[in-house]
Protein backbone atom coordinates (compact mmCIF):
# COMPACT_ATOMS: atom_id res chain seq x y z
CA UNK A 1 0.00 0.00 0.00
CA UNK A 2 2.69 2.49 1.05
CA UNK A 3 4.89 1.57 -1.92
CA UNK A 4 1.95 1.92 -4.31
CA UNK A 5 1.17 5.38 -2.96
CA UNK A 6 4.77 6.48 -3.36
CA UNK A 7 4.92 5.15 -6.91
CA UNK A 8 1.69 6.93 -7.87
CA UNK A 9 2.68 10.18 -6.19
CA UNK A 10 6.16 10.11 -7.75
CA UNK A 11 4.53 9.75 -11.16
CA UNK A 12 2.73 13.07 -10.52
CA UNK A 13 5.98 14.96 -9.96
CA UNK A 14 6.39 17.35 -12.88
CA UNK A 15 2.99 16.58 -14.43
CA UNK A 16 1.84 20.00 -15.65
CA UNK A 17 -1.61 21.39 -15.03
CA UNK A 18 -3.47 24.23 -16.71
CA UNK A 19 -2.24 27.36 -14.88
CA UNK A 20 -5.67 29.00 -15.26
CA UNK A 21 -7.08 26.46 -12.83
CA UNK A 22 -3.92 25.29 -11.09
CA UNK A 23 -1.55 28.19 -10.43
CA UNK A 24 0.19 26.07 -7.79
CA UNK A 25 2.10 24.04 -10.36
CA UNK A 26 2.39 20.33 -10.90
CA UNK A 27 -0.04 17.57 -9.96
CA UNK A 28 2.12 16.31 -7.07
CA UNK A 29 2.23 19.68 -5.31
CA UNK A 30 -1.51 20.02 -5.79
CA UNK A 31 -2.21 16.53 -4.42
CA UNK A 32 -0.08 17.18 -1.35
CA UNK A 33 -1.95 20.44 -0.73
CA UNK A 34 -5.30 18.68 -0.97
CA UNK A 35 -3.99 16.09 1.50
CA UNK A 36 -2.94 18.86 3.92
CA UNK A 37 -6.39 20.47 3.71
CA UNK A 38 -8.03 17.13 4.38
CA UNK A 39 -5.68 16.28 7.24
CA UNK A 40 -6.59 19.56 8.96
CA UNK A 41 -10.26 18.49 8.88
CA UNK A 42 -9.44 15.06 10.41
CA UNK A 43 -11.59 12.93 8.08
CA UNK A 44 -12.01 9.19 8.13
CA UNK A 45 -8.94 7.29 6.84
CA UNK A 46 -10.60 6.35 3.53
CA UNK A 47 -11.49 9.97 2.81
CA UNK A 48 -7.97 11.08 3.73
CA UNK A 49 -6.57 8.49 1.32
CA UNK A 50 -8.88 9.74 -1.43
CA UNK A 51 -7.69 13.29 -0.84
CA UNK A 52 -4.06 12.28 -1.31
CA UNK A 53 -4.73 10.01 -4.27
CA UNK A 54 -7.57 11.80 -6.05
CA UNK A 55 -5.44 12.86 -9.02
CA UNK A 56 -3.15 9.82 -9.46
CA UNK A 57 -4.71 9.20 -12.85
CA UNK A 58 -3.23 12.47 -14.13
CA UNK A 59 0.12 10.75 -14.60
CA UNK A 60 -1.31 8.92 -17.61
CA UNK A 61 -4.65 10.58 -18.43
CA UNK A 62 -6.05 14.06 -18.62
CA UNK A 63 -9.77 14.50 -18.74
CA UNK A 64 -10.52 10.94 -17.61
CA UNK A 65 -8.00 10.92 -14.78
CA UNK A 66 -10.78 10.18 -12.30
CA UNK A 67 -11.67 6.90 -14.02
CA UNK A 68 -8.02 5.95 -14.55
CA UNK A 69 -7.22 6.73 -10.92
CA UNK A 70 -10.05 4.52 -9.65
CA UNK A 71 -8.82 1.70 -11.90
CA UNK A 72 -5.38 1.92 -10.30
CA UNK A 73 -6.94 1.43 -6.87
CA UNK A 74 -8.13 -2.16 -7.38
CA UNK A 75 -7.88 -3.90 -4.01
CA UNK A 76 -8.20 -0.67 -2.02
CA UNK A 77 -11.23 0.08 0.15
CA UNK A 78 -14.36 0.68 -1.95
CA UNK A 79 -14.87 4.11 -0.44
CA UNK A 80 -11.42 5.28 -1.59
CA UNK A 81 -11.93 3.92 -5.12
CA UNK A 82 -15.41 5.43 -5.36
CA UNK A 83 -14.28 8.87 -4.21
CA UNK A 84 -11.33 8.95 -6.60
CA UNK A 85 -13.56 7.76 -9.44
CA UNK A 86 -16.25 10.33 -8.71
CA UNK A 87 -14.25 13.30 -7.43
CA UNK A 88 -15.13 15.34 -10.52
CA UNK A 89 -18.90 14.76 -10.31
CA UNK A 90 -19.53 18.05 -8.49
CA UNK A 91 -17.46 19.87 -11.10
CA UNK A 92 -18.82 18.28 -14.26
CA UNK A 93 -22.51 18.14 -13.36
CA UNK A 94 -23.17 19.45 -9.85
CA UNK A 95 -26.97 19.40 -10.13
CA UNK A 96 -27.04 15.81 -11.25
CA UNK A 97 -24.53 14.73 -8.58
CA UNK A 98 -26.42 16.50 -5.79
CA UNK A 99 -29.68 14.95 -6.95
CA UNK A 100 -28.19 11.48 -7.40
CA UNK A 101 -26.41 11.37 -4.05
CA UNK A 102 -28.81 13.57 -2.02
CA UNK A 103 -28.80 12.80 1.68
CA UNK A 104 -25.95 10.29 1.48
CA UNK A 105 -22.56 10.02 3.09
CA UNK A 106 -21.19 9.84 -0.46
CA UNK A 107 -22.36 13.38 -1.22
CA UNK A 108 -20.92 14.67 2.03
CA UNK A 109 -17.59 13.03 1.20
CA UNK A 110 -17.63 14.37 -2.37
CA UNK A 111 -18.40 17.88 -1.15
CA UNK A 112 -15.51 17.80 1.31
CA UNK A 113 -13.14 16.42 -1.33
CA UNK A 114 -14.27 19.10 -3.79
CA UNK A 115 -13.71 21.83 -1.20
CA UNK A 116 -10.19 20.57 -0.44
CA UNK A 117 -9.47 20.16 -4.16
CA UNK A 118 -10.38 23.80 -4.80
CA UNK A 119 -8.34 24.96 -1.81
CA UNK A 120 -5.22 23.09 -2.95
CA UNK A 121 -4.09 25.75 -5.41
CA UNK A 122 -1.68 27.95 -3.49
CA UNK A 123 1.74 28.36 -5.16
CA UNK A 124 3.25 29.21 -1.75
CA UNK A 125 1.69 26.43 0.30
CA UNK A 126 3.75 24.34 2.66
CA UNK A 127 3.27 20.61 2.30
CA UNK A 128 4.76 17.40 3.64
CA UNK A 129 7.01 15.19 1.60
CA UNK A 130 5.21 12.41 -0.29
CA UNK A 131 6.82 9.78 1.94
CA UNK A 132 5.37 11.35 5.09
CA UNK A 133 1.92 11.83 3.56
CA UNK A 134 1.85 8.22 2.35
CA UNK A 135 2.97 6.98 5.78
CA UNK A 136 0.19 8.93 7.49
CA UNK A 137 -2.43 7.47 5.14
CA UNK A 138 -1.06 3.92 5.39
CA UNK A 139 -1.04 4.08 9.18
CA UNK A 140 -4.56 5.52 9.33
CA UNK A 141 -5.93 2.85 7.00
CA UNK A 142 -4.20 0.06 8.91
CA UNK A 143 -5.55 1.34 12.23
CA UNK A 144 -9.09 1.48 10.86
CA UNK A 145 -9.23 -2.07 9.54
Amino acid sequence: MYDDMLRWLSALDGVPQDPRYHPEGDALFHSLQVFERALADDPEPEVLAAALLHDIGKASAGRDHDVVGAELLVGWPDRVRWLVGHHLDLLRDPRRARRQWAGTLALRDLARLRRWDLAGRDPRARVREPEEAAAIVAEALAASS
